[in-house]
């Protein structure tokens, strides 16, 4: 049944993700031998880098130009707690920067900031964290 279809699906390939490679990477040969590797965790949430390797972190311009945000997307674990911690440790207590940040969730899976143009900013701050 397959072999008449073949033609639609396209070729397969195997595809590798950016994690999966950074995992192969880090790995010793002496951590293959073991079956069960404890895994640390650092954080209550965690962010997953897309397909090609980056960070979900986006860019939205609405208003003609006048309202710029700053998209997180797919955040895993406790989004309230990236949520505070963004609010907290983004930029120095007092600064204008802070005060004009306001940090929204939607849903249970996405961040939105908004207060001006921070997208390096944040991808910075969590390539510090490890992401």
């Amino acid at each position: 049944m397959f072999r008449r279809f073949s033609h639609l699906l396209g070729p397969v390939r195997n595809t590798r993700f950016y994690s999966q490679l950074l995992a192969a990477t880090r790995e010793s040969p002496a951590a293959n031998s073991t079956a069960h590797q404890a895994v640390e965790v650092r954080y209550p949430y965690f962010l997953r880098r897309n397909s090609r390797g980056s960070l979900p972190v986006y860019t939205d311009v609405r208003n003609g130009g006048t309202k710029h945000l700053v998209l997180i997307r797919n955040v895993e674990g406790q989004i309230t707690a990236l949520a505070n911690e963004l609010q907290q440790s983004l930029f120095k207590h007092g600064s204008p920067e802070a005060s004009r940040l306001k940090v929204e969730t939607i849903g249970q899976r996405h961040l939105v900031l908004t207060g001006g143009r921070w997208k390096n900013d944040v991808m910075k701050w969590l390539m510090t964290k490890g992401f």
